[in-house]
């Protein structure tokens, strides 16, 4: 279990080293008619955070972690992108290297980002290539692993994510939090129950990446064969026991969304927020205006915005506007 000292002993690692992103009250017709006029959405906005998204939080403190000789040897991540572009990020912020895997079907703008913060690349054909090389990576060259979403420091970055939304938003009722691996889940999730207890925690996946959807049947961690969304990076191969186990403790339900749901939230905040969104970062406010609107009408909720890197030729595709 993550206790609520571990959580702030983390977030004060991280001070200074990332930004304390803003939780925005989301008010505008639309989401009145789903809420009702009792209610309130809230939106902790990760798209504000350093290198676009939540995953900087975990990628920092792991490489943070790192002794010496670890530091001399390097680092190695496996991602869709954003963890790849946070891990290329923190390695040149601590004085080391990085290789980091990523799939050829990558956004063009993640890839010239990993390139950017001096990351060495390895483009693989797909998902369960991408963590094969990485391992491979990992043993031939002694870098150090940074896995995007399991292990305890990797959720502990998570973690200070859902501690800051718990103190900028008092009094919630529910939390809507995408995901993936499922360390973002775990690591909101713990952050969540220990500081407001009585707020339930709604985890939002693609209909076409359900890993946790199928852990939560089976009572332990599953995987799927291809990742069939254009949530890419929400597209975990499996989940991992330590996030799994956390997600099981602490996450009250699942809900399961479509590709238009999030091309349709994509559009809607863009024109009410001026947020352009990757279709990851739409998921948490997709299941807020559909399958959850009814159950939480009336109610104060906070939606996960978890990050974005996608480009302009991209996103005006994907999004479906109104």
């Amino acid at each position: 279990m993550l206790a609520l000292k571990d959580i702030e002993e983390a977030r004060a690692a991280l001070d200074g080293l990332v930004n304390e992103t803003p939780t925005h009250r989301w008010r505008s017709p639309l989401i009145e008619s789903r809420l009702g006029a009792a209610g309130a959405a809230f939106l902790k906005l990760e798209v504000l955070q350093l290198t676009g998204t939540f995953k900087v939080r975990g990628a920092l403190l792991n490489a943070l972690a790192l002794d010496g000789p670890a530091r001399e040897r390097g680092v190695t991540a496996v991602s869709a992108g954003n963890h790849a572009i946070a891990v290329a990020f923190a390695a040149q912020r601590i004085g080391t290297s990085a290789k980091v895997v990523m799939m050829r079907t990558a956004n063009p703008f993640r890839v010239a980002q990993v390139r950017a913060y001096g990351a060495e690349l390895v483009q693989v054909p797909d998902v369960h290539a991408a963590f094969e090389t990485a391992l491979a990576i990992e043993r031939d060259e002694g870098r150090t692993l940074i896995h995007p979403f399991e292990g305890r420091t990797t959720v502990l970055g998570s973690a200070t994510l859902g501690l800051e939304l718990a103190r900028q938003a008092l009094d919630l009722d529910a939390v809507i939090v995408p995901i993936g691996g499922g360390g973002l889940g775990a690591g909101v999730a713990a952050a969540i129950k220990a500081t407001q207890p009585a707020c339930r925690v709604y985890g939002v996946e693609p209909e076409g990446a359900d890993t946790m959807h199928r852990s939560f049947a089976a009572n332990s961690p599953q995987g799927i064969d291809q990742v069939s969304s254009i949530a890419d990076s929400l597209g975990a191969p499996h989940a991992a026991p330590y996030s799994f186990e956390l997600c099981r403790q602490h996450v009250d339900e699942l809900v399961k969304i479509d590709d238009d749901a999030m091309r349709r939230a994509m559009g809607m905040l863009f024109l009410e927020t001026k947020l352009a969104l990757e279709p990851a970062g739409a998921a948490a406010p997709a299941a807020l205006l559909g399958p959850l609107a009814e159950v939480l009408r009336g109610k104060r909720v906070a939606a996960i915005v978890s990050g974005t890197n996608i480009d302009a030729r991209t996103f005006f595709e994907q999004a479906l506007f109104p």
